[in-house]
């Protein structure tokens, strides 16, 4: 006779897997914070750095002249704005509209590397500077040369674009901020109605008077 064994087969469980996809939002989520924020910070700190410099003629001498990022274009620093307010917007939205907001987020950053790539050998900034100190609409600038920031807010912006990116490959993983839990999870506590005073105690009626109450107001 044969006997059937009682002892259940043991089952994979289906929790395990999505250990490894929660670990792996978690990683998602403070890159994108990093990178965006890291990415902002560099694009405001670099654009107002010197980006050019030259020397204007002005009589018989030469009159040197410098422009920052935001003489330049002042398109980096703005998107670096709008990128980081959505950035936090990320968080508060759900769904599509957080993928739209992500969708800006990169966008922002495409923007701000782009705009800086192209300023990086601009020199319209330095011509008008001539024009308004030596008041000759004319006047040029002469000896020309750039340096490494415009690059370097470029780079902030590419930052800015990566943040995006991953937005919009793992933004719909990630948590949202919600008004109804303190920090802790642990919902908020409500507020009980104050209790009826007793007109026997006087106690209760110094007391509505110490809370700014009218103890003499019937409820």
């Amino acid at each position: 006779m044969e006997y059937v064994s009682a002892v259940p087969v043991p089952q994979p469980r289906a929790e395990a897997v999505s250990a490894p996809d929660s670990a792996g939002s978690r990683r998602s989520l403070a890159a994108g914070l990093l990178l965006g924020a890291a990415g902002a910070t560099v694009v405001l700190l670099a654009s107002g750095q010197t980006w050019a410099e030259g020397r204007a003629a002005v009589g018989g001498g030469a009159l040197p002249l410098s422009a920052d990022g935001q003489d330049v274009t002042g398109l980096p620093a703005a998107l670096a704005i709008v990128g980081l307010a959505a950035l936090v917007a990320v968080f508060a939205v759900r769904s599509s509209g957080r993928m739209v907001v992500a969708g800006l987020l990169a966008l922002s950053g495409f923007g701000a590397a782009l705009s800086a790539y192209l300023g990086a050998s601009d020199s319209a900034a330095l011509d008008e500077k001539a024009a308004s100190t030596t008041g000759d609409t004319s006047a040029t600038i002469g000896a020309l040369s750039h340096t490494a920031w415009p690059y370097v807010t470029a780079a902030g912006g590419l930052l800015i674009l990566l943040a995006g990116l991953l937005a919009l490959r793992y933004g719909r993983r990630w948590p949202t901020m919600s008004g109804r839990y303190e920090r802790d999870g642990t919902p908020r506590p409500r507020k009980t109605a104050p209790k009826a005073l007793d007109p026997d105690r006087p106690e209760d009626l110094w007391k509505a008077l110490d809370r700014g109450e009218d103890p003499t107001r019937e409820a």
